[in-house]
C-alpha cells in the first residue's frame, strides 16, 4: 500500500492537486489537519471533493485552523477519522483533529485528555490490523518534530504517550512548519509532513518494511 500524506494546506488547494496529481499511484490520501484557515464548511466541501478526483480515498483529520464545525462536513463526505479508525486491507487508521492549547488562541484546539480519549477511541477500531497508522495533527512533545523556531518543544503530551504505550507503526503528524522531518519513539516511525502548501509532502510504502520519504 502507497500513502500519500499532506499537511498544513492552509487554503492552498491548487498546489495540494498538483500533488496528489503528480503521485497517483498513491492508494489512499492522508490529510493532517489545517485543511483551511479558519475556512467555510463548503470551501472544505469542495477541497476534498477535488482530491477524491485525484485518488481512490481521503481520509482527514483537522487542524487547529479549522473550524471544528467542519466535522461535521469531514464526516458527511466519509473522510473523518477523528475519534474513530477504519481498517483498509492491513492497514488501520485512526487520528485526533485539534491541538493542544496555544497561545495564539486559534480555532480548535483542546485539552490533552480530550486528544488522549480521541485517540485511545480510535486504537480501539484498528487494534487487530497489521499496520496501525496514527494521525493526530499535532505532533509528540519532546521530538525533533514539535519545536518552534525559538527552539521551544510545543507538541502533545497525549500523542506521546499512545505512541509510548502502543507503539503503532506509523504517525502522521504537522502543526510545527519548521519542524518538518522524520523521528522515531521506539519502534514508531514519526513524520512531520511540513507545509503542503509550499510543495511538501510525504510518501509511505508499506510492505514487509515501512518505507517513508519527505519530498517537496
Amino acid at each position: 500500500m502507497r500513502i500519500i500524506a499532506l499537511s498544513d494546506i492552509h487554503g492552498a488547494y491548487r498546489r495540494a492537486n498538483e500533488i496528489l496529481a503528480r503521485e497517483s499511484s498513491a492508494d489512499v490520501v492522508v490529510i493532517s489537519g489545517d485543511l483551511t484557515t479558519n475556512g467555510s464548511a463548503h470551501e472544505a466541501e469542495e477541497a476534498i471533493k477535488q482530491f477524491q478526483s485525484n485518488s481512490k480515498l481521503v481520509l482527514v483529520v483537522l487542524g487547529n485552523m479549522d473550524p471544528p464545525a467542519l466535522e461535521r462536513t469531514m464526516e458527511n463526505l466519509g473522510t473523518s477519522i477523528n475519534s474513530k479508525g477504519i481498517v483498509l486491507k492491513e492497514a488501520g487508521f485512526f487520528g485526533v483533529s485539534g491541538s493542544p492549547f496555544t497561545p495564539m488562541h486559534t480555532p480548535y484546539e483542546i485539552p490533552e485528555d480530550e486528544i488522549a480519549r480521541r485517540a485511545e477511541q480510535g486504537w480501539r477500531d484498528v487494534a487487530s490490523a497489521r499496520w496501525k497508522i496514527f494521525v493526530p495533527h499535532a505532533p509528540p512533545r519532546d521530538t525533533k518534530l514539535d519545536k518552534i523556531f525559538l527552539g521551544k518543544h510545543v507538541g502533545s503530551t497525549a500523542v506521546r504517550a499512545l505512541i509510548e504505550e502502543r507503539q503503532p507503526d506509523v504517525v502522521i503528524c504537522g502543526h510545527i512548519h519548521e519542524s518538518r522531518g522524520i523521528d522515531t519513539i521506539g519502534r514508531t516511525q514519526i513524520v512531520n509532513c511540513g507545509q503542503a502548501s509550499k510543495g511538501e509532502y510525504v510518501l509511505i510504502d508499506l510492505g514487509d518494511e515501512v518505507n517513508i520519504e519527505v519530498r517537496g
